[in-house]
């Protein structure tokens, strides 16, 4: 287990940017693979974007790849989402969550024993 602390969230207009921050202090967070994943009221929590530290995983979601940059800073202990050209159904909580990195990625919720809180995005038109 692994303790996840998202910021960041907040208010945008549609077109805009805003960075969502996961940080943690666990000391072997560079070991792991950290996914951003979104809920929207009524639906089910959704993939997005995750890094390792291995190169090659990175990967996005199609319905957030060329506007969303995930990136990480191991000597901060932090991985970045950074969100642009933000659409009103980019609207929802986003969570960060993460596994040990094994140098396998996967997409689903279920794969990812530690979770943050959450913060709320919200994308006005």
């Amino acid at each position: 287990q692994v303790q996840l602390v998202e910021s960041g969230g907040g208010l945008v207009q549609a077109g805009g940017s805003l960075r969502l921050s996961c940080a943690s202090p666990t000391r072997t967070f560079s070991n792991y693979v950290i996914g951003w994943f979104r809920q929207a009221p009524g639906k089910e929590r959704e993939f997005a974007a995750h890094i390792g530290w291995r190169p090659g995983s990175i990967y996005y979601a199609d319905s957030v790849k060329g506007r969303f940059t995930i990136s990480r800073d191991n000597a901060k202990n932090t991985v970045y989402l950074q969100m642009n050209s933000v659409k009103p159904e980019d609207t929802a909580v986003y969570y960060c969550a993460a596994h040990v990195d094994r140098g396998v990625y996967y997409q689903s919720p279920g794969a990812y024993g530690s979770w943050g809180q959450g913060t709320q995005v919200t994308v006005s038109s």
